[in-house]
């Protein structure tokens, strides 16, 4: 369910406690006895009742009764938390549009200092295991919900834009709560929606890009036609949560998927001449 800019501004402050409540109780439970989160919130039982009733109506909250009645903060309010995090810090002001929902984030615009984008990091249940075993950056504690595996996630992007941002052409970080990063509007398309008037010159672009990450000690990690942006002058790298160490065991593996990606793409696509033996050269240095 898309977040919405109404129910976030609209939630009371006891539901706001709530959500806070249970951001901290489920890293205990996998589904919070009523009786824990009402000790926890120290609300009346007919105020958590109703309060929780709301959060519900809003998709920002579940409940079981199996094997004993519990709610769960699912990710329409997490990202509310995140969301309200970043408003009160003063990086976001007002959420705009939906721009996209990928498998594992969803994208907004929004305004702070000036037109943002809001990325809010999804790792869905069924790939919570799949995302735990390769991503070296997942901690391991037996109680961890995946909603806050895309904390981790979100972190682990807003690390690498702020290390990159200065020589690469990525998004520039401004600002991170929960799974959320807040980072500069990029005013173009991924390649794969574009049709290039120059595609050798794009296609030397993004290898020296890639280049310079390596060289800074990154690799993308999940490199292709989808998260190469272009907005008619430059070339932009966008998704960053998979980056791995080149010192990493897998890195050299990772790093020819991504170089074999992008010269299959613009080989197939528009005829550049580009070896993947010579790029990886190039890239490496």
């Amino acid at each position: 369910m898309p977040l919405c800019a109404d129910d976030v501004r609209d939630l009371h402050r006891f539901e706001i406690k709530i959500l806070l409540s249970l951001e901290r109780l489920m890293k205990r439970y996998r589904w919070v006895p009523e009786d824990v989160l009402r000790h926890q919130t120290k609300l009346s039982e007919s105020e958590l009742h109703y309060r929780l009733g709301h959060l519900m109506e809003r998709d920002m909250v579940k409940s079981s009764s199996v094997p004993y009645k519990g709610y769960q903060m699912v990710f329409t309010g997490f990202d509310a938390l995140a969301l309200h995090g970043a408003v009160r810090k003063g990086s976001v002001s007002s959420l705009g549009c939906l721009l996209g929902v990928g498998k594992e984030a969803a994208v907004y615009e929004a305004m702070g200092m000036g037109v943002v984008a809001l990325k809010f990091h999804r790792i869905g249940q069924q790939s919570f295991q799949t995302v735990r075993r390769s991503r070296t950056y997942m901690p391991q504690y037996k109680h961890f919900p995946w909603i806050f595996a895309s904390t981790y996630s979100a972190r682990q992007e807003y690390d690498a834009l702020t290390a990159l941002h200065a020589d690469v052409s990525v998004p520039v970080p401004v600002d991170i709560n929960r799974n959320l990063v807040v980072m500069t509007f990029i005013h173009g398309v991924p390649i794969v929606q574009a049709t290039l008037e120059n595609p050798d010159d794009v296609f030397a672009s993004v290898v020296e890009n890639v280049a310079k990450a390596y060289h800074l000690g990154y690799i993308h990690g999940d490199l292709s036609e989808f998260n190469i942006m272009v907005d008619g002058k430059d070339v932009w790298l966008i998704d960053w949560p998979q980056w791995i160490d080149p010192t990493h065991p897998t890195a050299e593996e990772t790093l020819l998927r991504d170089i074999t990606n992008l010269c299959t793409y613009f080989s197939r696509k528009y005829r550049v001449d580009a070896s993947v033996e010579e790029t990886l050269a190039q890239v490496v240095g």
